[in-house]
């Protein structure tokens, strides 16, 4: 697997002029739909405190910049090949074979872009006659991000296949029209077989099938949804589109671009120096050094948003650098990045928790309280590990900083570490939301990065936006092919099927946990998390409780499980994110996420089997039995 595309297919877009206006263009674009957002949200929630008066409005322009984000920034990161690919099977093949096979995954990417944008426009259409509630905007403009899009990507495909060798493309063009036929045939012929379960397996086989010849993660997704509707017939094709842009109209959505954009801003404005050689001095001397660190600095940041996700791209933003100047193998970065990352859904303020407990009878105020010890057990369970590989290399421990270094890193630390402090309990307290607090996290690190340390000017700024929301763009395409994709497997009963599967096991409180753990891994990379959660945690933690285990901790047992599915190689889409985050090689880092994964279960299965860890604090604070 890989982060990055091959350039068999010809050099990507080349530098016309027609080119370079678009990519231009796309850019303005993108600029303006992650820095109107974040300004029109700042202001709001100072107008809300300072005088009562909130905008309204904040809602709207949050969907249509989050539908810019990831439909108009997933295209151009495609564009400039920052799509999430897995290489795998054709780094095995000889070089004519493999130029051929990429020619044939543009293909098939331009015939689901094409096929995507012309239904799109449907959706575009039917919706001219609706307005927004405040603004009175046509929800057209909601939709028409993903026509121009995938108009976009066509453009990128057509450029690569014009550029490839003509014989390669017309070759693999008569394989490609051959299977399109045959497909559409053998659906007239053999209808009746192809309804129910076996259209599900054909999606789910097509799917993986088509991730490991290295179609792009995004337009993966999106293939095993265009197949179980076409196959199935259970629903209109014109529900790909719909699900895509529904999947990115959540406000909560916004906190990932503004955190990214932290991040970077962190990385670029010398923020993250100071919050790093602070860490360094208390857990640097141990054997694995910065990555020690950066298991130290996801617990101590998690929660920043709510979002795991955001997390990992803010964290990872500001990590990348030292790492990689340090010689930390980058692969193995990422996977202590995506290891650790996993823990964040149980470090308050989440959105994780405020979802389970919206949708549940367990209270957010004792999720936000229970969460702290499971965490700092599986950052423990995480550093032991690290620890025993840097010995098993021979690394020696780095040099036990002195009192004097630790306190004159701990002053210059102490902004930076007042950013999560801050947004931990404006949240906490019902200030502002994850997302508004985000927003404070860009506006802080911008005071600090150019008036505080002088570190940041204008022309730095825009790159950092630019930066920010190309990496964005192509985190949130993915979750909204992602959200799609899971609504497919929802509507052919896949979650339904998998609880009940855990019947059998509901007599005995141990294999109950150790089944439900399983599902919940293996659901939640599947669905994304969230979308898991919202399915799966109201019909799991009655059965828990049914059986004699506490829901709180039952609670926090799904919420670890649910964090570790996202993150799990090959579908997590958390995973691919980390992977982003340090442009690594897929295969590799996942190779290298195998032993993190599975200290991740050990850390799991002490919690879940000593429900002491969750339960302490909660006990002491009156919010658990």
């Amino acid at each position: 697997m890989t982060s990055e595309a091959t350039a068999e297919a010809g050099s990507g877009h080349g530098g016309g002029r027609l080119s370079q206006a678009i990519d231009k263009t796309a850019v303005a674009v993108l600029l303006a739909a992650i820095l109107v957002p974040l300004v029109v949200i700042f202001a709001n929630v100072v107008t809300r405190s300072a005088f009562n008066v909130p905008l309204l409005w904040t809602d709207e322009v949050a969907k249509i910049s989050l539908a810019s984000l990831a439909f108009i920034g997933g295209a151009t990161a495609y564009r400039r090949r920052h799509q999430a690919y897995i290489r795998i099977f054709i780094h095995s093949l000889g070089p004519s074979e493999r130029a051929a096979l990429v020619v044939f995954i543009e293909l098939t990417v331009l015939a689901i872009a094409i096929f995507t944008g012309i239904v799109s426009w449907s959706v575009v259409v039917a919706r001219w006659d609706e307005l927004t509630p405040v603004l009175q905007m046509r929800s057209t403009w909601l939709s028409l991000p993903l026509t121009i899009g995938m108009a976009l990507v066509v453009f990128t495909s057509v450029e690569r296949l014009l550029a490839a060798p003509r014989h390669l493309l017309v070759r693999m063009g008569l394989v490609f029209c051959a299977l399109v036929v045959i497909i559409m045939v053998s659906r007239g012929i053999w209808l009746p077989w192809f309804r129910g379960d076996n259209a599900l397996v054909i999606t789910l086989g097509l799917f993986f099938v088509s991730l490991l010849l290295g179609l792009p993660v995004g337009f993966a997704l999106m293939l095993g949804t265009l197949t179980y509707l076409y196959v199935s017939g259970a629903a209109p094709i014109m529900a790909l589109p719909q699900n895509m842009v529904d999947g990115t109209g959540h406000f909560v959505l916004l906190a990932l671009p503004f955190f990214v954009l932290a991040g970077v801003i962190m990385d670029q404005g010398g923020i993250s120096t100071r919050l790093v050689n602070f860490v360094h001095t208390l857990v640097g001397h141990m054997r694995g050094g910065l990555l020690q660190v950066m298991v130290v600095s996801m617990y101590l940041c998690s929660g920043l948003s709510g979002s795991d996700t955001a997390d990992t791209a803010a964290v990872g933003s500001a990590m990348r650098k030292s790492l990689l100047r340090d010689g930390y193998n980058p692969e193995r970065s990422a996977a202590v990045l995506a290891a650790s990352a996993a823990m964040g859904a149980t470090v308050p303020p989440s959105i994780a928790m405020l979802v389970l407990g919206s949708i549940t009878t367990v209270s957010i105020a004792s999720l936000f309280i229970a969460g702290f010890l499971p965490a700092f057990l599986i950052m423990l369970c995480l550093m032991a590990l690290i620890a025993v590989q840097a010995r098993r290399e021979r690394a020696l421990p780095g040099q036990r900083a002195g009192i004097v270094e630790v306190l004159r890193a701990g002053a210059h630390a102490i902004p930076p570490l007042l950013m999560p402090v801050v947004l931990f309990v404006g949240v906490l307290f019902g200030i502002a939301t994850p997302t508004e607090v985000s927003t404070f996290a860009v506006v802080y690190g911008l005071l600090l990065a150019i008036f505080a340390y002088k570190a940041l000017n204008g022309v730095g700024f825009v790159r950092c936006l630019t930066d920010s929301a190309i990496l964005s763009g192509m985190i949130l395409f993915i979750l909204a092919a992602g959200a799609t994709f899971s609504w497919v497997l929802t509507i052919a009963y896949l979650p339904q099927r998998l609880v009940e599967s855990l019947l059998a096991f509901n007599a005995s409180e141990s294999l109950f946990l150790v089944a439900s753990i399983t599902l919940l891994i293996v659901t939640g990379s599947i669905l994304e998390g969230l979308p898991a959660m919202l399915i799966l945690g109201p019909l799991l933690i009655p059965m828990a409780e049914q059986i004699g285990i506490n829901p709180l901790h039952y609670a926090i047992v799904i919420l670890i499980a649910m964090g570790i599915g996202v993150f799990v190689p090959p579908i997590g889409v958390g995973f691919y994110i980390a992977t982003a985050v340090f442009g690594t090689n897929i295969e590799r880092t996942a190779r290298a996420m195998l032993p993190y994964f599975l200290t991740l279960c050990v850390g799991l299965l002490l919690v879940a089997f000593f429900p002491w860890v969750t339960l302490a604090l909660p006990k002491l604070f009156n919010l658990a039995r």
